[in-house]
């Protein structure tokens, strides 16, 4: 037939394949869509139909709601815990500021009759060194103490290890600066501050710079005492080992953090420090009115 497709050049349909040619009705059925005839069901959703009960909310799943009710006790403990940790802090830091002015300190007279024939750095090594068997003796006592731990006895004796330790260590920064003839101007009280300031900020007092020199608690110097002693406490939690461990560390590491807390003092001191032969002679220290028996340092907390 004239213009039609020859045999050979015909295109056949697959198996299975629909026998509708695409040209056809445009409401062909499709296999995967179904019917679009007028009439037949939409599959888009129904929206804006009154004949349609109204959806109900379903409850979250019991697993979801106890996770967050957890996660909101979790959020609450840790706000409330680093509260208690502040205000722990806190109170450390003003029992420090309160037995300060009561920590004997013996003057410069009275440390050269006790160690006659020493120089000023002989003599200041005598007093480090005994200042750090002092400390590590606390750390000890405490780490046996801690041979059978109770958790809610720990935060007490970390907090007597620090209180104890920091009146020995003040005491020898006091009494360093006796021996290098740089003792703070002011009263008993006010040269506890300035003790107090250098310990917490581990530095010598530059008597020549009236402004280095604190003679009054400020929310610095506070901030910064709060910081050195929570500082010492992370450094202080193995001492709290069982089995005769937490003794033995204990010793080791306040003899270390005395000595480097020393070497730090005098290296500051050395730069401003006076002869002896050129000092003029200075008053008596004051004795305190209820002084602290060294001993009893740990015992500050009640």
């Amino acid at each position: 037939m004239t213009g039609s497709t020859p045999p050979r050049k015909r295109r056949f349909l697959p198996w299975g394949a629909d026998s509708v040619p695409s040209e056809g009705r445009h409401d062909a059925r499709d296999d995967e869509r179904g019917s679009s005839e007028k009439g037949s069901a939409s599959l888009e959703p129904a929206t804006g139909r009154a004949d349609l009960p109204a959806p109900v909310e379903t409850p979250a799943p019991v697993a979801r709601r106890r996770a967050a009710v957890i996660r909101d006790k979790a959020r609450e403990g840790v706000r409330k815990s680093g509260s208690r940790a502040r205000a722990a802090l806190g109170h450390l830091a003003d029992r420090i500021i309160e037995i300060a002015p009561r920590i004997p300190v013996r003057d410069l007279a009275t440390l050269r009759r006790q160690f006659p024939g020493l120089g000023p750095e002989q003599l200041a090594d005598k007093l480090v060194a005994g200042a750090a068997n002092a400390t590590a003796t606390v750390g000890a006592g405490i780490g046996a103490a801690a041979m059978l731990p109770v958790p809610p006895a720990m935060p007490t004796e970390l907090a007597a290890e620090i209180t104890g330790v920091a009146a020995i260590e003040l005491k020898l920064i006091a009494e360093l600066h006796e021996v290098y003839g740089c003792r703070p101007p002011g009263n008993l009280k006010q040269r506890s501050t300035a003790y107090v300031d250098s310990w917490s900020g581990e530095r010598g007092i530059d008597v020549t710079k009236p402004s280095s020199v604190g003679t009054a608690v400020n929310s610095r110097m506070k901030q910064q005492l709060r910081q050195q002693i929570m500082k010492r406490m992370v450094r202080d939690l193995p001492n709290l080992m069982p089995f005769m461990v937490g003794a033995t560390v204990g010793a080791v590491m306040n003899h270390r953090d005395t000595r480097r807390l020393a070497g730090r003092i005098r290296a500051d001191l050395r730069r401003t420090q006076v002869p002896w032969d050129a000092l003029p002679e200075l008053p008596p220290l004051e004795s305190p009115a209820d002084p602290l028996a060294m001993g009893d340092g740990p015992k500050q907390l009640g």
